[in-house]
């Protein structure tokens, strides 16, 4: 399936900061002497990892830190309102199923860790949420210059507007600033 996942730092963090927990959890299961993880620990967390990463590799921001990228060489395209004033762009992105199912079982393992299952939460949620299928198609080919009719504007603010909910929800000024990076 695809979403529409926002050319933002805020999400690009909160996605990051699922790493370092994931790889210290299977560290510690590698790692532990005369402990026996629960059946089925490892698996979680290895297919979660795997799935990190092949999402990680389709986000727009890392596409940009690219090594085999010219310097040139432009990434993305440009996302205007009809009036040319510059939005933040959304980029489609293939998610299987899968992927986002073992994220969740991993969420779940590790709910414990209220912080890793508070992030993973909010990460899933984004990438859960329906895309409106007009911009999505819309935004299936983008190049270079791509401007938003009206009727389509207002589908794209609505999406936006959940992700940073979804992303800044409870706290006001996160929510705020956030929203700042929506024009």
């Amino acid at each position: 399936m695809h979403v529409l996942v926002p050319d933002d730092p805020v999400f690009f963090a909160a996605y990051q900061s699922l790493e370092e927990p994931l790889l210290r959890r299977l560290f510690q299961l590698n790692s532990l002497h005369g402990t026996v993880p629960r059946p089925g620990d490892e698996q979680i967390l290895s297919n979660a990892y795997d799935s990190w990463v092949r999402l990680l590799l389709k986000l727009p921001q890392w596409q940009r830190w690219d090594p085999a990228r010219s310097p040139d060489e432009p990434v993305g395209y440009t996302l205007c309102r009809a009036d040319g004033a510059l939005l933040t762009s959304l980029y489609p992105v293939e998610v299987t199923m899968a992927d986002l199912g073992h994220l969740t079982s991993c969420r779940d393992l590790l709910a414990a860790d209220t912080a890793f299952a508070d992030a993973c939460r909010r990460v899933l949620e984004v990438l859960m949420l329906p895309p409106p299928w007009r911009l999505l198609a819309i935004l299936r080919e983008p190049a270079g210059v791509v401007t938003l009719p009206p009727e389509d504007e207002a589908a794209y603010r609505r999406y936006c507007e959940d992700v940073v909910s979804v992303l800044s929800a409870g706290d006001t000024f996160a929510y705020e600033s956030h929203r700042a990076l929506y024009p």
